[in-house]
Formats: C-alpha cells, sequence, structure tokens
C-alpha cells in the first residue's frame, strides 16, 4: 500500500543550534512554534561521527512522537563558520572537530533527511525573517551583541553568502583604525573588540584605570570577575562610568552602523543578543551616531531595533528556518 505523502504545510523542520559546548534542537512548525525541545552536550565528543550519532539518540524519539519521518521536512543548522554552499564547518575554534567537517552530509547519511547548514548569525537573520521583526523585510542587517558580534545580511529576500559562503562578516570590520587588539584574531580596532560583552567589560577595566580617582560601584569587584552583566547593573543603579561604558560602546556601535547603512541601504537594522538586555543604555548613543555619520540621503530612514525572538528560542528557530527553503 502506498502511503499518503504528508503536505508540506503540516510538515515540521528540526532546527539545530551546534555550539561550542552544548547543542540545542527543536521540532519546529511554520508558524515558529517550537513542538519539541532537547539537547546534547557538544564539548563531550572529539569524534564528530559520536556526536551526530548522540544528536540522532536525541532526536529520533521526538521524530517518532510526531508521526515519524513523514512528519519532518529537514533538518536545519547553525554552526560557527558554517558555509551554506558546501555544508561544511570550516575551521571553527571553538569546536573540538579540526579542519573542514561535512556536518550537512554526514547528517543527511545518518537521518535520512536533507540538511541544510550556515552560520550561526546567517541563522539568525533568517530566523527573524521568517518568525520576527523582520517579517515581510527583504532589506534588512541582523547583529548579534553577545560574547562575540556575529551579523547576517539580507539584501532583495536573499542572505549575502558571497561567492565562498562567508560573506557578512561585519563584527571583524576595522571600525577603529590600531585600535584595540583582539583577543582572538589578533586585528586591530574591529567592532566585536569593541561591541560584544567582552569588549564592554574591556572598556569598563580601561576607564576604570584611565579615572582612578572616579567613584565607581564597578570598583567593588576585582577585574576577574568584572562582566557585562556587571557593568549594565551599575549603569542601571546611575553609576557614571559604568554609563561611560555604553556611550563610548554605542558611539562605536553607532559609527559601525553607519557604515552598514551605507553600503546596503537596508529598512532595518535588528540588534539581538545579551547586550540588548541593556536597552536604552546601548540603542540610544547607537542611534544617535548611527543617524550623526549617515548621508542625508540614509537619515531617519533605517528603524534600529530589537529582535523580537525569544533569545532562549532563537538559534534553533533561525535553524529551522532554513529548511523551508530546502526543495
Amino acid at each position: 500500500m502506498i502511503q499518503p505523502v504528508t503536505p508540506a504545510s503540516q510538515q515540521l523542520a528540526i532546527g539545530v543550534d551546534t555550539g561550542g559546548t552544548n547543542s540545542t534542537f527543536g521540532l519546529v512548525d511554520h508558524r515558529g512554534e517550537i513542538k519539541y525541545r532537547g539537547a546534547i552536550s557538544t564539548s563531550k565528543y572529539d569524534n564528530v561521527t559520536e556526536y551526530i550519532d548522540a544528536l540522532y539518540d536525541a532526536v529520533a524519539p521526538a521524530i517518532d512522537q510526531v508521526g515519524g519521518i513523514k512528519m519532518i521536512h529537514g533538518i536545519g543548522i547553525g554552526a560557527p563558520n558554517g558555509n551554506y554552499y558546501k555544508g561544511t564547518i570550516e575551521y571553527a575554534p571553538n569546536l573540538k572537530w579540526k579542519g573542514i567537517v561535512p556536518l550537512a552530509e554526514l547528517i543527511t547519511e545518518k537521518f535520512n533527511l536533507p540538511c541544510a547548514l550556515t552560520n550561526d548569525a546567517n541563522a539568525a537573520a533568517v530566523g527573524e525573517m521568517m518568525y520576527g521583526a523582520a517579517k515581510g523585510m527583504k532589506d534588512f542587517i541582523m547583529i548579534t551583541l553577545g560574547t562575540g558580534v556575529g551579523s547576517g545580511i539580507v539584501s532583495n529576500g536573499q542572505l549575502v553568502l558571497g561567492h565562498d559562503g562567508f560573506a557578512g562578516e561585519l563584527g571583524h570590520t576595522i571600525i577603529i583604525p590600531n585600535g584595540r587588539r583582539h583577543w582572538g584574531t589578533n586585528m586591530e580596532g574591529s567592532l566585536e573588540a569593541y561591541c560584544s560583552a567582552t569588549g564592554v567589560r574591556l572598556t569598563a577595566i580601561e576607564l576604570l584605570h584611565k579615572n582612578p580617582d572616579e567613584k565607581s560601584l564597578m570598583r567593588k569587584y576585582p577585574e576577574s570577575e568584572l562582566d557585562s552583566r556587571i557593568v549594565f547593573e551599575c549603569a542601571e543603579q546611575g553609576d557614571k562610568l559604568a554609563n561611560e561604558v555604553y556611550q563610548f560602546t554605542g558611539e562605536v556601535l553607532g559609527k559601525a552602523m553607519a557604515n552598514f547603512v551605507m553600503f546596503s541601504s537596508p529598512e532595518a537594522v535588528i540588534l539581538f543578543g545579551g547586550l540588548c538586555k541593556a536597552g536604552d543604555l546601548i540603542l540610544k548613543p547607537t542611534r544617535q551616531h548611527m543617524e550623526h555619520n549617515v548621508l542625508p540621503i540614509f537619515r531617519d530612514k533605517v528603524k534600529l531595533i530589537f529582535s523580537e525572538l525569544k533569545e532562549a528560542d532563537s538559534a534553533v528557530l533561525g535553524a529551522s528556518a532554513l529548511v523551508w527553503e530546502i526543495k
């Protein structure tokens, strides 16, 4: 007996966020509702084959629960240094699997499902376009402000991937020539060196050193414990130096945004990630310096907004959104 084909509109997508420490996954419908959630360790597995076996063992019960493989359209993966064209992870510094890893191909072989893969920031942009603040937009830039600074550029409704699949590394563009040395790349003056959570911490330490006579709530903490969360809490309590950290961070980010706006003329720049919890502390100076540094033809045209996706769900939603592009 021939089994009826499940209509695509009723199928689910599996989204996997492959992080350096853990991998989270979910089964997601067309509306962006996560029907099943789970997670496994990434760092536990030195061998990528063992990782895929563990992922399969974790996901298989969920597939059975929703009615079997006929209910699954495919698997989407967001991963560091993910190449959309090749389905590979290439030289990811925070993963144990070195070199070029053909993850999409290996996943397809194991699960017998089509698989699409891209880097985590691009996945976030696709998720925002399908389920979040960018729904209906064809031109926008997604900036993720977390441990690092990631980005995804959408132009004319398509991700900007470049000829090799690695376009859009806005976090590593040089915004302050000969500036702060990046701890991972050794580049000087990149956006990530200033506007990531680590960058905020380093700015706070620099300001404390430059202003030794200035009282600050941040001085209650050893430098080894000072992080972006503490800076935010101090700023909320009216601490002058902590607020200066956000003023400076917003200035750097705003100037970078001005360059990005003049490059691609987006409808919106969407900010996402842990630093966004600072709200207007980061948004106001960023908007001010973005508008001040663009040509008049771009001024007051570009929305600067926060993501509408829940931080805990965004990576899985973004990865799952890749699946609906699979034909």
